[in-house]
């Protein structure tokens, strides 16, 4: 049953003034900016936090389930776009020993509690790049495009009743809402699409508003390697692929990292309007990030009411940054005057198999932030399009792709060792000058070192069991359910305390 409610506040969202909106836009992007130049957002202490998504599953088959809406109000977790997803926002910590044990036990508390209490309901949740099995008795087409057509808007009804994820399907913003990947060509009427994908966003306080632009520009050049590390969606639910597909050539030119390119190819406009999505350009000033929030193509413009914060006085602009989507995006946060901040969100990562894992991955990114601008290391020195070359590469090859890295003697190489070698060197390095022991180091980052040492991703090992399936001769729509089951089994052992290491033994 559509609420006829959510209709009328859907017709009245897309009625908005664009013109208006962009008044609005334009004067707070001011008011931010000269809030900027004075100070307001300096704040030194480094501050990490993590957003992370989950899907949930049949207890029993691992479908796809959708997580009723009181549920997840009862264990403390927010809707994400899918009716079948979950998302967690971790308590902004500082960056150091207390801080980043906080981050991982507070994932582990909450997700502890939610799992015994979405068990009883027969769900588990689970942490995982891309779903592939649809909901028992449903196909994935049928799930990702089922809609409702209600006083001229369409209603996605699988996708949460959220105004504005709704709107967004219904708004004047030229979105193909079209699945494009290698063997696959899906169309639909709205962005549920995009309910395929599950991520996390590590984010990182920059302790001088007026330094962003330069911590941009190393997150810029450290998104090719550390996704290729972090892939973990190499596969479609295998209706989605055309008919007659070789399974073979599937394996052969699939992705190992198809969220990318799943929000990518939903959003991409259908006319000459600029990407929505894309690889972020390099800043050269703090003001020019607001600038780029404000000229950005609005998808929904809405009239906002003011909540009592101190950063209503940019309430339309950071409405507009909830479309601003780019793979590293800088962020505007000013809860109250005191403890306003910028930072900057990470946003290539795929939900990964396990806890410890993510929290890998959190303290990486902000150790290698905490060093590499420091150190002024050379990779910093990059071409641009170089290192949009090395994003897209990992997008396809994972670990197995050739990236380009400028050593600490400032040459380029192409060699893996010492890429990753430099790499987690100034991990350590960063998290070592947050007052961090070599032994807690070392057990953040071994995760991910271990991946590096045996050659293997996440992506991999979901590519391994599915080619087995298919020399033994199994059909693709059996061999992907498969991997899946075995992908959820291993981690109702291992998602709280275990790593992805665990699984390789």
């Amino acid at each position: 049953m559509i609420d006829s409610a959510l209709v009328e506040d859907i017709t009245e969202t897309i009625a908005t003034d664009p013109a208006r909106f962009g008044e609005r836009v334009e004067t707070e992007a001011q008011r931010l900016k000269a809030d900027l130049r004075a100070g307001v957002f300096d704040n030194p202490q480094a501050i990490v936090g993590l957003e992370y998504e989950f899907y949930g599953v049949d207890r029993d088959m691992a479908t796809l389930r959708r997580v009723p809406r009181w549920l997840l109000r009862f264990i403390g977790f927010g809707t994400e776009m899918g009716l079948h997803n979950a998302e967690m926002n971790t308590s902004p910590q500082p960056l150091n020993a207390y801080g980043l044990v906080a981050q991982q036990r507070e994932v582990q508390a909450r997700l502890a509690a939610a799992r015994e209490r979405t068990r009883s309901e027969g769900i588990d949740l689970v942490s995982d790049g891309i779903w592939t099995v649809p909901p028992t008795g449903e196909s994935a087409q049928q799930y990702l495009t089922d809609t409702i057509e209600r006083d001229g808007v369409t209603i996605s009804t699988n996708v949460s009743d959220d105004v504005r994820y709704q709107a967004m399907s219904n708004a004047a913003y030229p979105a193909r809402m079209r699945l494009e990947a290698p063997h696959v060509d899906v169309s639909a009427d709205t962005i549920g699409l995009e309910s395929l994908i599950t991520s996390i966003q590590p984010h990182y306080q920059v302790p001088h508003a007026s330094a962003l632009p330069e911590y941009f520009r190393y997150a810029i050049r450290i998104a090719g390697p550390l996704l290729a590390l972090g892939v973990n969606a190499p596969f479609f639910p295998p209706e989605c692929y055309d008919d007659g597909a070789d399974p073979r050539a599937v394996l052969e030119d699939g992705h190992m990292e198809h969220r990318i390119g799943v929000f990518e190819s939903v959003m991409r406009p259908s006319d000459d309007t600029p990407a929505k999505v894309r690889f972020p350009r390099d800043l050269e000033t703090v003001e020019e990030a607001v600038d780029r929030i404000a000229e950005d193509v609005p998808i929904v413009p809405a009239e906002l009411e003011a909540c009592g914060r101190f950063d209503d006085r940019y309430r339309h602009l950071s409405y507009k940054h909830g479309s601003y989507w780019r793979w590293i995006r800088p962020v505007f946060d000013a809860p109250s005057k005191a403890n306003a901040n910028a930072r900057i969100e990470f946003r290539p990562l795929p939900a990964q198999p396990t806890v410890r894992d993510s929290v890998a991955f959190l303290a990486a990114f902000a150790g290698l932030m905490e060093s590499l601008p420091r150190r002024e290391h050379p990779i910093g020195t990059l071409e641009w399009d170089r290192a949009r070359d090395n994003f897209f590469a990992a997008v396809r090859d994972g670990l197995e792709a050739d990236l380009t890295w400028i050593d600490a003697d400032g040459q380029p190489t192409t060699d893996r060792t010492q890429r990753y070698d430099e790499l987690f060197s100034a991990a350590r390095d960063g998290l070592e000058t947050r007052g961090l022991s070599e032994a807690a180091i070392d057990r953040y980052l071994e995760p991910l070192w271990a991946r590096f040492e045996r050659g293997i991703t996440p992506a991999a090992w979901k590519r391994r069991r599915v080619e087995a399936r298919l020399e033994a001769g199994a059909p693709l729509d059996e061999a992907l359910p498969a991997m899946q089951r075995s992908y959820v089994e291993r981690q109702r052992e291992t998602l709280l305390e275990g790593t992805f290491a665990d699984w390789l033994a």
